[in-house]
């Protein structure tokens, strides 16, 4: 499959673009000196394969430049004419207006014009996009994508320069590596399908553990043991279905009997018991305050002194110092006495409020049975068994919720351990097969590498690398090296200029390796020339030309001053028949769009 013709409705603006079998050149030539220094020039070079994408199906992008700017292009009417397998033609007919709206001729005859033709007489008119999609899909016929639509590998075809910022991974591929890494597997000889399958069960895994994690941050933490929930859920129903036959049958005399027998074996007993304990602390209180009392000394050794002179007796100091020191002792022996008193009153007080206010709590429950047992309005008492009714249906449904979250959690922890050992399964048969593909001669993956290094090294004189090979997680990864003058890898690729050199090689050799099977035949690459010295363009030049003996189709484009110099002025690089599109920047008409830029 090959591009024939690409023209709109409109050829005083837009002039027919006719494509040629072999190589296609689009030049655009720099004529006023003042913009031979700029890096971009807006003529339209890249533009065409933005062209060629639209016609292709590419998906509405408001930032596309037709539809950015649709006051300038809404009544446009594009005509993509492709030559099939089979020698025959079919026109892909899309307007910028109604763009989700596709038509379909097929001919005999190529090279036709049918801005023309009315809709009643296109083989298909109007085709919603999606459908519209499908349909083309079965008309090109593109075996080899399946299970792919054509669309998935249409990004290799046309190169932007975007595009060759890296070999594999295209601007378009912008998602997720499973979105194209499967697919390019598959053009390369790779299952594909295990490569899908491990992506999807990878999914999955992460799927089911954020489930997992997600419910354990609805249990807060709190990860019981789902038997243990289950038996506190099992005594709350029965108690709440015992509640419920009250409340059916409007009869509170079990409750009554529940309630006195409560209230005398319990209630009473522990409030009898606590008063005994109160009785007996507050004994042991009043014995330490006594205690401390008591140890007070009375004794005043001066009043002494003072009384014995008044009788005449001389003490001379010597009695008041003895009692005195006799003082000092016994003072310190009773201050650590008081000091033990003082912390067993202490923790008696402490005991004493914890008794006291259990007692209280103890009154106001007893209170509230004896009200129960004496209440005669039966609704009363309807009423507090329905209240206690609500509370255990909420603990029942909470209750019920953790279980029900934890079975499900376990539930997860089996899908989860039982994914992790199909990936490990689809992992080992990935590696198997990479190797397999890697060491067979005979391999379309060998075959490609083959191709691609022989390209680079036309072109620069050195070996180049393709290799795929499985990372830590069993995903492929795809390299394309530079090789130095002893087969090592070196970091020459990195530069952009080779690059976009291995990128037109891997293209270039997909292509060729795909040459007897149902497969598109073109490639469009933008720029092919740039930041190339002189001799390095001619190898490429030579390179695209010798596979487009083959039978394949590549269009090129570039600037003239990207031209390889050539000594003698008339022998041209490119023979009138290889130039498809010749721009210039004189003037509106040297533009692809012959209008002002927008």
């Amino acid at each position: 499959m090959k591009l024939s013709r690409f023209y709109s409705n409109k050829p005083d603006l837009f002039e027919p673009v006719e494509f040629v079998q072999g190589l296609n050149v689009v030049i655009a030539e720099i004529r006023l000196p003042e913009n031979r220094n700029k890096d971009t020039h807006n003529l339209g070079k890249t533009t065409l394969g933005r062209l060629l994408d639209f016609g292709f199906l590419a998906k509405r992008d408001l930032q596309f430049f037709l539809f950015k700017h649709v006051e300038l292009f809404q009544d446009f009417i594009f005509f993509l004419e492709i030559e099939l397998e089979d020698a025959s033609f079919l026109t892909i007919r899309r307007s910028v207006k109604e763009a989700s709206k596709i038509s379909f001729k097929r001919h005999e005859a190529g090279y036709q014009d049918l801005s023309g033709l009315s809709l009643t007489r296109w083989d298909h008119q109007d085709i919603p996009f999606e459908r519209a999609r499908d349909l083309l899909d079965g008309l090109l016929d593109w075996r080899v994508f399946k299970p792919w639509i054509f669309r998935k590998g249409l990004g290799y075809l046309l190169r932007s320069q975007d595009d060759f910022r890296d070999v594999f991974h295209l601007r378009k591929f912008m998602a997720a590596h499973s979105d194209w890494k499967p697919f390019l597997a598959h053009i390369l000889g790779f299952d594909a399908q295990l490569i899908a399958q491990h992506y999807e069960k990878k999914k999955q895994f992460e799927e089911k553990q954020s489930i997992a994690q997600t419910i354990k941050n609805e249990l807060d933490g709190s990860l019981e043991d789902v038997s243990k929930i289950g038996g506190i859920l099992l005594l709350k129903q029965k108690e709440a279905e015992k509640k419920q036959r009250l409340l059916d049958a409007f009869d509170f005399r079990a409750q009554d009997k529940d309630n006195t027998k409560q209230l005398v074996d319990d209630i009473n007993e522990r409030i009898a018991s606590l008063n005994a304990e109160r009785y007996s602390l507050n004994q042991n209180k009043k014995k330490i305050i006594a205690s401390l009392e008591e140890d007070q000394i009375l004794f005043n050794p001066d009043e002494a002194q003072r009384l014995f002179e008044e009788v005449g007796i001389l003490f001379k100091g010597q009695i008041k110092k003895d009692f005195q020191q006799l003082i000092t002792f016994n003072r310190a022996i009773t201050d650590e006495r008081r000091g033990y008193l003082q912390e067993e009153r202490a923790e008696i007080e402490a005991e004493l409020k914890r008794i006291n206010a259990e007692l209280n709590t103890l009154g106001k429950k007893r209170s509230e049975i004896l009200s129960f047992l004496s209440d005669t309005d039966v609704f009363g008492k309807y009423k507090q068994v329905s209240d206690e009714m609500v509370t255990l249906r909420a603990d029942i449904t909470s209750l019920e919720r953790q279980r029900g979250f934890l079975h499900r959690l376990q539930e997860l922890r089996t899908e989860i351990w039982a994914l992790t050992e199909e990936c490990r399964h689809l992992q080992t048969q990935i590696e198997v097969d990479a190797q397999k593909q890697d060491s067979d001669q005979n391999s379309l993956f060998s075959t490609i590498r083959v191709f691609f290094s022989e390209i680079v090294e036309e072109v620069i004189d050195r070996k180049a690398l393709l290799s795929v090979s499985p990372n830590q997680e069993g995903h492929l990864e795809f390299r394309a090296g530079i090789l130095d003058e002893s087969g090592n890898a070196t970091s020459a690729d990195l530069g952009h200029t080779y690059r976009k050199l291995l990128c037109i090689a891997f293209d270039l050799a997909i292509l060729r390796a795909h040459l007897d099977d149902k497969f598109p035949r073109f490639v469009y690459h933008d720029g092919v020339f740039e930041s190339l010295d002189d001799r390095k363009k001619e190898n490429l030049l030579m390179v695209i030309r010798q596979y487009a003996d083959l039978g394949l189709q590549p269009i090129i484009t570039l600037i003239d001053s990207d031209l390889p110099a050539r000594s003698d002025d008339d022998d041209a690089v490119f023979n009138a028949e290889e130039i498809v599109v010749t721009l210039h920047d004189e003037s509106e008409q040297g533009r692809l769009f012959k209008m002002r830029t927008w």
